[in-house]
């Protein structure tokens, strides 16, 4: 077996390589293209704490903890693929598809670092800028309604 691989890696070609990176070329730009369109799909008021974060709430309990678990499962296979794809050799975006994976999966604590990430001055305008390009509304960060979130002094 390792005797294969070793032939294999030995023997990579200019058409491998070429093939490697037209995959990560096609890659980053389907990568690119899925978090933006999330971006512009999300509403104003995702990131405020008062927006509700039920899926499916007023469907029957079976069908919200299947969607939920469906959800979780599906979040869990992108950031193990993610983590495939950042090793050396594997062409692919492993940290856009990571950051995907995270942001479907349950976690505690997960919503404050979302808003940390997006609260930053630079991150907020690029994406504000490219939900305006498409008519949508700006995002509106804050704990409560009219409230600005703030990063809390140290």
């Amino acid at each position: 077996m390792t005797d294969r691989l070793t032939t294999w890696i030995v023997d990579v070609s200019w058409g491998g390589v070429l093939l490697g990176a037209a995959l990560f070329l096609v890659t980053l730009v389907g990568s690119l293209l899925v978090v933006g369109f999330l971006l512009v799909k999300l509403p104003a008021t995702y990131f405020q704490e008062f927006h509700p974060r039920g899926v499916w709430a007023d469907r029957h309990p079976f069908l919200r903890l299947t969607a939920l678990g469906g959800k979780n499962v599906l979040g869990a296979i992108l950031v193990a693929v993610g983590a495939i794809l950042t090793l050396p050799g594997v062409p692919g975006q492993g940290l856009l598809t990571m950051l995907v994976g995270l942001m479907l999966l349950d976690l505690p604590g997960k919503r404050r670092l979302e808003r940390r990430i997006v609260g930053r001055p630079r991150i907020l305008r690029a994406i504000n800028r490219l939900r305006r390009r498409f008519g949508r509304l700006p995002l509106v960060l804050g704990s409560r309604r009219g409230e600005v979130w703030r990063k809390r002094p140290v």
